[in-house]
C-alpha cells in the first residue's frame, strides 16, 4: 500500500526490504533442541517448526509476536544505524506463556550486529516498563552476541510469566556502530532509542529520548505456552500490518483476532502478524520489502507451532502498475490476474508440502485509492472469483464480502473506511477479525 516515509526531530518513520537471506529452519532446529541459535543464510533444510518438541520444561513453543524484517530506505533513522544506544521495542502479545524467547535479526545488515544487552520486560507507560519485570535475555548463557550478516540469533529460554494479550518491552542494547539497520517499518506502535549508553535494564523512561514508529532488530517472541494449539499466521499487506490503526491501541485485524480466540475456552492459538506494508505477491520494492512468495518460508513455514496460514495479498500488484517509476516503489510492471493465481499456487503447494492448513482471503474494495483504476478493479474482481471457488484453498474468507459498501460494491463501507479508502479504521480491522471462523482454525476442524 502507499506510504509516506517520514522523519522528524524526535519521531522517526523509516523504510523496508529489498533481499532476503533464509535463516528460520536453524531456529526451528534450535527450538527442537532448546538450545540457543544463530542462523546465517546458508540454505538448511529442518524439519517444520510446527513438528519440533515439546520443551522438558512442558509445553510447546509457538509465536506470540512477529514482525517480517525489512531493509533500511535511505535517509531514514534505520539508514544510519545506531552507536553506543539502546533501542526499546514495545511488542503485543497473543498467546500467554511460562518462558519466553526472543529472535533478534540482521537478515539486511551488511557487517556483523554486535548486542551488548537484552531484556525483557511487561511494557509501562511509554517506554518505561513495568517495575521488578525486567529479564536478563542470554545467548548460549551470554549477556552478548555478534550476529553475522543475513543471520538472526535465537535465545535462551527465559523464564517468566508473560500474560496473553499484553504489550512487552524488547530492549537491545547496541555497543558500537551498526550501519543499516533490519527493521520492521510501519509498526503502528511508539517504540524508543536512548540517549548513549546501555539502557537495557532501565525500568524508567528517562533515557529514551525518541519515539519511532518501527521496530528495530526483533523479529520474533516466542513462548513456551502449555496447552497451545499452535500458531495462526496472518500473512499479508499493509491491511494485516494495521496500516492506519490506532497507534499503540493494538488494533490490526490480527490483534483482534487474538482477541477472539483468547477468549473462548479451550487450547490456545497465538496469532503471528506477518503483513508488510506495500508489500506485493510478485515483486519486491525498496519501501515495501521482499515479495511474498521469496519470504513465505522464513516469515510463515518457519513460525514455531504454525498450523494455519492466513493469506491476504495481491491488491499491491495491481495498483503499483498505475503509478509512475518511482526508486522507492519500483518496479510498476503491469501484472495480470493470472500472474498473482500462479503465485498463489506456489504459497499454496509450500504450505501443503508442511503438511499446514493454509486459508485464502479476498482483497478488499479499493475504488478511490490513490492508484485505483479500472483495469486494477478488473484484476481485483478476476483474482476473488478464483479465491472463492475454494477448490484450491483449506477454506476461504470473503473479507471483500464483509467490507464493501452496499450502496457501491466497489468502495469500502463508508463506516470502515480510515479515509485513503484503501485500508480499514479501526473498526473495519474488527470486522475482519469477525469474519474469520475461528472452527476453521481450531484443532480437529
Amino acid at each position: 500500500m502507499i506510504r509516506d516515509l517520514r522523519s522528524r526531530r524526535g519521531t522517526a518513520r523509516s523504510g523496508t526490504a529489498l533481499a532476503v537471506a533464509a535463516a528460520g529452519a536453524a531456529v526451528a532446529l534450535a527450538l527442537a533442541s532448546g538450545a540457543p541459535a544463530t542462523a546465517s543464510a546458508q540454505r538448511a533444510v529442518a524439519a517444520p517448526a510446527a513438528a519440533a518438541p515439546a520443551h522438558p520444561g512442558g509445553g510447546p513453543w509457538v509465536t506470540t509476536w512477529s514482525a517480517s524484517p525489512q531493509v533500511a530506505v535511505p535517509g531514514t533513522l534505520s539508514a544510519t544505524g545506531f552507536d553506543n544506544q539502546t533501542v526499546r521495542d514495545i511488542v503485543f502479545t497473543s498467546a500467554g506463556g511460562n518462558a519466553a524467547r526472543v529472535v533478534l535479526t540482521n537478515v539486511f545488515g551488511t557487517s556483523p550486529l554486535r548486542v551488548g544487552h537484552v531484556t525483557l520486560a511487561i511494557a509501562g507507560s511509554g517506554a518505561a516498563v513495568r517495575a521488578g519485570t525486567v529479564a536478563r535475555v542470554s545467548f548460549g548463557g551470554s549477556s552478548s552476541i555478534e550476529i553475522p550478516p543475513g543471520a538472526q540469533a535465537l535465545s535462551d529460554p527465559v523464564t517468566m510469566r508473560v500474560p496473553a494479550l499484553t504489550d512487552l518491552a524488547v530492549s537491545v542494547y547496541l555497543p558500537g556502530q551498526t550501519g543499516a539497520a533490519t527493521i520492521h517499518s510501519d509498526a503502528q506502535q511508539d517504540n524508543w532509542v536512548s540517549g548513549s549508553g546501555d539502557h537495557a535494564g532501565d525500568a524508567g523512561a528517562g533515557a529514551f529520548t525518541t519515539d519511532s514508529q518501527s521496530w528495530y532488530y526483533v523479529s520474533d517472541v516466542i513462548v513456551r505456552s502449555p496447552g497451545a494449539a499452535g500458531t495462526v499466521v496472518a500473512f499479508g499487506d499493509s491491511i494485516t500490518d494495521g496500516f492506519q490503526s490506532t497507534v499503540n491501541a493494538n488494533a490490526r485485524w490480527p490483534n483482534d483476532l487474538a482477541r477472539r480466540l483468547a477468549a473462548r475456552p479451550g487450547p490456545a492459538l497465538s496469532v503471528a502478524d506477518e503483513g508488510i506494508s506495500g508489500d506485493r505477491v510478485l515483486n519486491d520494492s525498496l519501501c515495501c520489502g521482499v515479495n511474498a512468495v521469496a519470504r513465505f518460508e522464513r516469515d510463515a513455514l518457519d513460525q514455531p507451532g504454525v498450523r494455519d496460514v492466513i493469506v491476504l495479498i495481491g491488491i499491491n500488484d495491481f495498483g503499483f502498475s498505475a503509478l509512475p517509476p518511482n526508486p522507492i516503489y519500483n518496479p510498476v510492471t503491469d501484472v495480470s490476474a493470472a500472474q498473482v493465481i500462479a503465485g498463489y499456487r506456489q504459497l499454496i503447494a509450500q504450505a501443503r508440502a508442511r503438511g499446514l492448513k493454509v486459508i485464502g482471503a479476498t482483497l478488499l474494495p479499493f475504488k478511490g485509492a490513490a492508484y485505483y483504476t479500472a483495469a486494477g478493479e478488473a484484476k481485483r474482481e478476476a483474482v476473488n472469483a478464483w479465491i472463492r471457488l475454494r477448490g484450491a484453498w483449506d477454506g476461504v474468507i470473503d473479507f471483500d464480502k464483509v467490507m464493501r459498501d452496499p450502496a457501491d460494491p466497489l468502495a469500502l463501507n463508508p463506516a470502515y473506511n480510515s479515509g485513503d479508502n484503501l485500508h480499514p479504521n479501526d473498526a473495519g480491522y474488527q470486522v475482519m477479525a469477525n469474519a474469520v471462523s475461528l472452527g476453521t482454525l481450531l484443532p480437529g476442524r
